[in-house]
């Protein structure tokens, strides 16, 4: 076994190419040799922005030896009266590369049918790699790419060189004149000349020496270090930290080969805007760090990481800085020049901006916007339907503002910070700014309860109006993002443990939007079903039993917390040892009992000790049950509804249902439907029977 190195050199690729390119090598290259039938061990991705790198340990030096029993078409079809072989004998033959006459017959099941048995020997794995190699890098695959200068095949950037070397030996490769061989390049600036590498394991070693860490997570290590060291370095020391955003830590390590960190300053005047604007504008524009103080505030500073080191870091220095005051001179201008408006008077240009052709323009639905809070406050028992109306009225606001123009991630931020400078209640502005969060699954919820019903207000506003023009979401599109919207949805509410009716809340919206939308109920039960979905999968990935999801479901789904009052019952109930033959006896009695729709019950009709016993406890029961279900105690309810396992069991045991009498065969099927409808009430418990 010999290990396998195999580089692709380029120009400088974008930061985010880097990682799904490795990873496209890596499950390819596993594929091909898995079809190949080469055995190989650990796979190891390795890249800067000037190479992608895959190294394989331990990959077998060839193919192992077959035995192949490859049965062909039958002996009635490949041999003719004569004896002779047909077409189907001979063109069999042929698509294994074998003569016709090394078939052989063999009998099977099926009859008599026409065999090749052979030995295959394994090719060396050396042959194989060539055209392994070569498909491995015309099958990459970028967002974009390009054809460049007289080449054919297009890539993300110009492909400089290849490095396959296997052991110590060089697979020869050729990709539209760039023949392979076993040098790589050092570092542009600082060692821009080939590098021969002898064998895999000098790689990395060769590749340091010159400046280069091609081990990704060793490179994130060292941008890290590099920007925390620089920041310690100066002025900021013992004070001030820099402010480490995972993803643009991920984004510079795809920048550069070997990071060097410089901190630079700004001046204090820049300060007077938002934080916000000023982290966003140094992370877009310049991939900087910003520096915060140990009071948690954000100072004049920011870190910087270079691809070269340099002699004086003062030069280098200015010159970040000088670019930096350039854009956040670009951030005060824009802020100064939204600050001489109101909020108000932006409002009034929302008219300009379309929110959808068939739904009207973001001044249409800062209209809706405000009915829908005011009446999700009335709907959850919120005091605050004053502040939560004014809330609604300016979130979108901030949408005509210069800075949002510019940075389209801060809205919201803005319109708090505006509102803050139009001294509106605080309340109102931190809803503004909490009303688009959640931004994503999992993301933060808002932190107010005017955040969370204005918020909800927008989503649920969003959704009925795209399912009311039929935009909705298909296998392969979901331009609205209303699946991330409902899960937003759900989880606004099951945080905040508001009691809704979903059908009720999307009739109104639909209302609100008149004779733009198709408002009629089956528009609602399509909303409706489509959030159940997603309240489904959100649960199953939680690891909640997908078959309580459904039982639950099954019955009713239009309260999201009654919902989840019942699975949260359902799951521990279900660990009852008397739960499974219950929830059999259900199945059953659901099957017998579906032609039955009367639950009126004769006591004097029962001819039968097991059916006058359970009647008796069904009446306890359902008696029992019905204080339970109004007070919400779904886990006490279920505890009584397990008081019957027993009496269905022994009446099914003793008592033959379909009596011949009509009259008493009706009766006992009464009795059984009132039990399976006293049951629906929580759920359908025979679907978590059916999942196991």
């Amino acid at each position: 076994m010999r290990d396998l190195l195999y580089e692709i050199g380029t120009e400088e690729l974008p930061a985010s190419f880097v990682k799904p390119a490795l990873k496209q090598l890596h499950d390819s290259f596993i594929a091909k040799t898995s079809e190949l039938k080469i055995d190989h061990g650990a796979i190891e991705l390795k890249g800067t922005p000037r190479r992608l790198a895959l190294i394989v340990r331990g990959l077998a030096e060839k193919q192992p030896d077959i035995h192949e029993e490859l049965v062909g078409p039958s002996v009635k079809a490949g041999v003719d009266g004569d004896g002779k072989y047909t077409k189907a004998a001979i063109g069999f033959a042929k698509s294994r590369g074998a003569e016709v006459t090394e078939l052989s017959r063999v009998d099977t099941p099926k009859g008599e049918y026409l065999m090749l048995v052979r030995e295959v020997n394994g090719q060396e794995t050396l042959q194989l790699l060539k055209s392994v190699l070569h498909e491995l890098l015309i099958e990459l695959s970028f967002p974009k790419s390009m054809r460049w200068g007289v080449n054919h095949h297009a890539f993300a950037r110009p492909i400089q060189w290849l490095l396959p070397l296997y052991g110590e030996e060089i697979i020869p490769l050729e990709h539209e004149g760039i023949i392979a061989s076993n040098s790589t390049m050092g570092h542009r600036f600082h060692h821009n000349h080939p590098i021969i590498i002898s064998s895999v394991d000098e790689y990395e070693k060769a590749l340091l020496e010159h400046d280069i860490i091609v081990d990704i997570d060793e490179r994130r290590g060292r941008v890290v270090k590099e920007i925390t060291a620089a920041v310690e370095q100066t002025e900021f020391t013992g004070r001030a930290t820099v402010a480490v955003d995972e993803n643009l830590v991920d984004l510079v390590t795809n920048l550069v080969e070997k990071p060097f960190g410089v901190c630079g300053r700004f001046e204090d005047k820049f300060l007077q805007v938002p934080d916000e604007v000023l982290i966003t504008s140094m992370r877009e524009h310049q991939k900087y760090f910003p520096v915060i103080g140990s009071d948690g505030k954000l100072q004049p500073g920011f870190v910087a990481v270079n691809n070269t080191k340099v002699r004086d870091t003062a030069i280098t220095r200015k010159g970040h800085e000088r670019v930096l005051r350039a854009r956040l001179e670009d951030a005060l201008f824009f802020f100064n020049s939204d600050c001489a408006g109101t909020l108000e008077d932006k409002r009034k240009r929302l008219d300009g901006i379309i929110f959808q052709a068939k739904l009207g323009t973001m001044l249409e639905k800062s209209d809706r916007l405000i009915k829908l809070a005011v009446l999700l406050c009335k709907k959850t028992g919120s005091e605050k339907a004053e502040k939560a109306g004014r809330a609604a009225f300016l979130c979108k606001a901030d949408l005509i503002s210069d800075m949002v123009g510019e940075f389209p991630s801060l809205q919201g931020v803005m319109g708090s910070a505006y509102a803050i400078n139009d001294k509106e209640d605080e309340e109102v502005a931190l809803a503004i700014r909490e009303h688009y969060m959640p931004k994503r699954a999992g993301a933060e919820l808002p932190s107010s309860e005017l955040g969370a019903l204005v918020g909800l207000a927008d989503r649920i506003d969003t959704i009925a109006g795209c399912f009311g023009i039929n935009q909705v979401p298909t296998g392969t599109a979901d331009p609205f993002g209303l699946r991330r919207l409902s899960l937003a949805v759900l989880s606004i509410i099951n945080s905040r443990g508001y009691s809704l009716s979903l059908r009720e809340i999307m009739h109104k919206a639909l209302a609100l939007y008149g004779d733009k939308v198709d408002g009629s109920s089956d528009t609602v039960e399509k909303i409706c079903a489509f959030i159940q979905g997603r309240f489904t999968n959100d649960c199953v990935a939680k690891g909640i039993d997908s078959g309580v999801v459904e039982a639950v479901t099954a019955v009713e789904f239009d309260d999201v917390c009654n919902a989840i009052e019942r699975i949260d019952a359902l799951n521990e109930i279900k660990k009852e040892d008397a739960f499974p033959v219950l929830a059999a006896s259900f199945k059953r009695i659901r099957n017998i009992t579906k032609d039955t729709n009367s639950t009126d019950v004769a006591p004097a009709l029962f001819c039968e000790k097991a059916e006058k016993e359970l009647y008796s406890i069904f009446v306890e029961v359902e008696s029992e049950m019905k204080g339970l279900l109004a007070n919400g105690d779904y886990p006490a309810a279920l505890h009584a509804m397990l008081k019957m396992k027993k009496p269905v069991d022994t009446f099914f045991d003793d008592v033959m249902v379909m009596a011949d009498d009509d009259k008493i065969r009706q009766n006992r099927l009464n009795m059984l439907r009132g039990i399976g409808q006293l049951i629906l009430q929580i759920a359908d418990i025979s679907k978590i029977q059916e999942g196991k």
